[in-house]
């Protein structure tokens, strides 16, 4: 699926840390924990938490973030509908990263079982 350019755009250009607490806000209200929320981008990116927080404190864009980031190998599991995209036929790198975490963070709100979110 094709996306356009100022659709990708508009996601690189978005601060990291300008969406993470609206992360952790849907996780809480769903009975979930932030660490549990840092635990699943850990599990995407490689980062742990000092390195989270110094990318959120350096107000850094996704396309920063993701640049620095270590892709799970099994990332490429991550499928399914994603803010009407679905997320397998994504062509732009970026914007299919970005889409990996939306998918993951709504699968922790939703309640799934952290094993199955982490596709071990």
């Amino acid at each position: 699926m094709n996306t356009t350019a100022k659709h990708d755009e508009r996601i690189a250009k978005m601060i990291f840390g300008s969406v993470y607490p609206m992360y952790v806000t849907k996780v809480e209200s769903k009975g979930r924990t932030k660490a549990e929320l840092d635990q699943v981008i850990a599990w995407l990116t490689g980062f742990d938490e000092k390195k989270l927080r110094e990318l959120i404190d350096k107000k850094v864009t996704f396309e920063e973030f993701f640049q620095q980031a270590t892709l799970n190998p099994n990332a490429h599991l991550i499928t399914g509908m994603i803010c009407g995209y679905r997320i397998e036929d994504i062509e732009t790198p970026l914007t299919k990263q970005a889409r990996y975490l939306d998918k993951l963070v709504d699968e922790l709100a939703k309640g799934r079982k952290m094993e199955k979110i982490l596709r071990s």
